[in-house]
């Protein structure tokens, strides 16, 4: 009987540690999401399953994930890092006067006539002054003809930010790590 209670007493045990385990890992470390819509097609498809790192600090061009409101998440890309001045021109983003070069955007402008990305100033946005606010970010979708982004929602505040991800786990046959 006693070696009957400290079997139970051991899975218990074994139990509890695994459910603090996981609940430390997705608190603090990783998580998964499912990417819902089009905004960053080419790159990301509806229904694919990723993962979320919560460890570091977004840098430009990164893929975040983030709290728009209470109820939903969105996935996004990193264009303005606070202080940065952010304009569009002839389909070129230019970040603090400096051209940038956006391959993840390559196969979004075959498809496409005309500019991919609208002319903007970022004062001309919902962002309504010159640079991007300290402790925030400018985000845009990869898919620019179709996302609801920082020039409607303006600047996110940082610390809305889930995490960065860039690994796709699901569907199987679509695993990947997403280069930025």
């Amino acid at each position: 009987m006693v070696e009957k209670k400290n079997e139970t007493l051991e899975w218990i045990k074994a139990l509890v540690i695994a459910f603090v385990t996981v609940f430390i890992v997705r608190t603090f470390i990783f998580t998964p999401i499912v990417v819902d819509g089009a905004s960053m097609n080419t790159t990301l498809q509806d229904h694919e399953r990723m993962i979320v790192s919560k460890l570091g600090e977004p840098e430009r061009f990164d893929i975040v994930v983030f709290h728009a409101n209470d109820t939903q998440d969105y996935i996004k890309r990193v264009i303005g890092l606070p202080g940065d001045e952010v304009e569009y021109k002839n389909d070129t983003l230019y970040v603090n006067g400096k051209a940038y070069e956006e391959p993840f955007l390559d196969k979004q402008k075959v498809n496409i006539d005309g500019d991919l990305t609208k002319p903007f100033k970022l004062e001309d946005t919902v962002v309504g002054q010159a640079t991007v606010p300290e402790g925030h970010l400018f985000v845009m979708g990869d898919n620019r003809r179709n996302s609801t982004d920082s020039r409607q929602i303006g600047a996110v505040p940082i610390d809305k930010v889930v995490g960065t991800t860039n690994f796709v786990f699901y569907p199987i046959k679509d695993i990947r790590i997403i280069e930025n």
